[in-house]
């Protein structure tokens, strides 16, 4: 259980979420994410950065079990720090990072898969924002590289899901394939990135993050802050309570 990392081909490297039940990450397993990630992409013999998980679904946001039962404000903010390493460390990683991305993507999920270089996903995968019901606000800018403007919008105030193939017509998702293939798809583009010149690619890679046209670390971080507001202004609590009582944790 936790975050793992494997050398599954040459240049390539292999970094895995395991947080049972639903991946639901704790506050310290995002700083564990954004450590493997970080030390994958420091590894000058790595070209590529294949992001995958075990179990039911791919992530499931943060653990709000734990932000409920933590006192204060303490878990929140570290929820929020966590969140914004992990995903800056799949933006920032100097080599391409491929998503492989199966079952449901959800809240922090969105801004793995969604600051990500390529995704690949299974047939089953779905992407969404639950935020609005769990008292939360954050990732519409991840979102936003995954659907056009008003879908995000129309999917970020209802809550809904987007499935793997609606985002490969959208163009998001490289391929959809069967579940059982996800693994051997997402190292095959992997190791196709992998065969090109490792200096390139990292150039490349910031050459790519350099001509973005919205700083996706900014961005967030101001999302983050009508998060918190929430929190101050009491309409966070009640959510995540409910959501806990119905015994899943997940968001």
């Amino acid at each position: 259980m936790g975050v793992s990392t494997s050398a599954p081909a040459a240049g390539v490297r292999l970094v895995a979420m395991d947080f049972p039940p639903v991946n639901a990450l704790p506050v310290q397993g995002w700083y564990e994410l954004a450590a493997a990630l970080r030390g994958a992409g420091a590894d000058p013999s790595v070209r590529c950065v294949v992001l995958a998980a075990e179990g039911r679904g791919f992530n499931a946001g943060v653990d709000i079990k734990e932000i409920q039962a933590a006192e204060g404000h303490t878990a929140l903010i570290g929820a929020n720090h966590g969140c914004a390493e992990a995903f800056a460390a799949v933006y920032d990683c100097p080599v391409p990072v491929v998503a492989a991305v199966h079952g449901f993507c959800l809240g922090g999920g969105i801004g793995l898969a969604g600051n990500a270089d390529a995704i690949v996903a299974s047939e089953d995968a779905t992407f969404g924002l639950p935020e609005l019901d769990r008292g939360a606000l954050g990732a519409a800018t991840h979102l936003a590289r995954l659907v056009p403007q008003h879908l995000m919008r129309a999917l970020y105030y209802t809550s809904r899901t987007a499935t793997a193939g609606e985002l490969h017509r959208h163009g998001s998702v490289w391929r959809v394939v069967p579940r059982a293939a996800l693994r051997e798809a997402a190292l095959e583009l992997a190791g196709e990135i992998a065969a090109k010149d490792g200096a390139l690619l990292r150039l490349a890679k910031a050459a790519i993050n350099g001509i973005d046209p919205v700083d996706v670390r900014r961005s967030y971080r101001f999302e983050q802050g009508f998060t918190f507001e929430a929190n101050l202004a009491g309409l966070s609590d009640g959510h995540r309570d409910a959501f806990v009582a119905k015994g899943t944790g997940k968001g």
